[in-house]
């Protein structure tokens, strides 16, 4: 294809060794879904998604891929995969039942397709739970990892993130099948962006009598609803809120790493972004300035590419 990816492709890992995950129970014949661009090669650039994103790169982050652009599959072999616990081809939610799982085992799940890939080295970029995600490789794969960019993402979560999260849950938990669902996602999309950037978007009335924000959430919740899992919700979200690295562990962190906050963000302060990537010996901070909250990432990503290229292949 144009942009050098191939389909989808799945692989059963841990058939013969079990994972042991972090909970102490074991998993064995763990299915993980991937896309991979480019030729393979020894050394990869590994990029990690957001919550409810998927192995699909050049579906959510054209600006990044292509050629000249920071994942170029000209010049690259890039690999992203389906976290496990999702619900996008990796073994899901649903299937592990009541187990939980944590950021650690997904990266274990995630060096084993390395590893089934013939990939020794790999440079790592994550936004938003990709990027709490890259703390995770950083912490359990350090001999694998050369160098990371972590994007409007904060080494832990802070008590607001979890606040959030555990009213997104709630949410489900009040009304499973679906209702639950749609108004989690409306609590997570007030996050993602900001006040400037709904009121210069959402101003206004779609319809007469309901506000643009209104219809714009309402959409928004249906949307995730017809793609997404809510059980994959309450997963990914319980391995988010508990992943909480020490400062201790992230100073031992000896790899570059490039952080960037988003002036606006509300979800991750580009304060907090700072303050903890200033625990790592080697990191950078970069900060994208911008209206639009958490999603400028996606959405208004300015100089934001031009930098990532540059420190990836710097």
């Amino acid at each position: 294809m144009a942009d050098g990816r191939c389909p989808q492709r799945e692989v059963t890992l841990f058939h013969d060794r079990p994972l042991l995950l972090d909970c102490g129970q074991v998993l064995s014949d763990v299915r993980v879904a991937y896309h991979t661009y480019g030729d393979a090669r020894e050394d990869a650039t590994l990029v990690l998604h957001a919550l409810t994103g998927t192995s699909a790169v050049h579906e959510w982050w054209s600006e990044f891929l292509g050629a000249g652009r920071p994942l170029d599959p000209t010049q690259d072999y890039i690999v992203c995969a389906n976290v496990l616990g999702g619900c996008a081809g990796t073994t899901s939610a649903s299937e592990l039942g009541d187990t939980p799982i944590s950021l650690p085992d997904m990266a274990r799940v995630g060096r084993a397709l390395l590893d089934h890939l013939g990939v020794r080295r790999v440079r790592v970029i994550g936004s938003s739970m990709g990027g709490l995600l890259a703390y995770a490789w950083l912490l359990e794969c350090p001999d694998l990892v050369e160098r990371a960019v972590i994007i409007g993402a904060p080494a832990r979560h802070s008590p607001w993130a979890i606040g959030l999260n555990t009213a997104a849950r709630s949410a489900i938990r009040a009304a499973p099948g679906g209702e639950g669902l749609k108004v989690a996602r409306q609590i997570a999309m007030l996050s993602y962006r900001s006040h400037q950037s709904y009121a210069q978007t959402q101003a206004g009335q779609r319809a007469p009598g309901i506000p643009a924000i209104t219809s714009y959430l309402e959409y928004q919740g249906e949307k995730l609803l017809a793609r997404f899992c809510e059980k994959t919700y309450v997963t990914l979200t319980r391995a988010m809120d508990a992943f909480q690295p020490t400062d201790a562990e992230l100073r031992s962190i000896r790899v570059p790493v490039l952080a960037v906050g988003i002036s606006s963000d509300v979800l991750y302060p580009a304060a907090e972004v700072r303050e903890q990537a200033a625990l790592l010996p080697r990191s950078t901070y970069w900060e994208l300035d911008s209206i639009h909250g958490h999603d400028a990432f996606l959405m208004d990503a300015q100089a934001l590419p031009d930098v990532v290229r540059d420190f990836l292949h710097g």
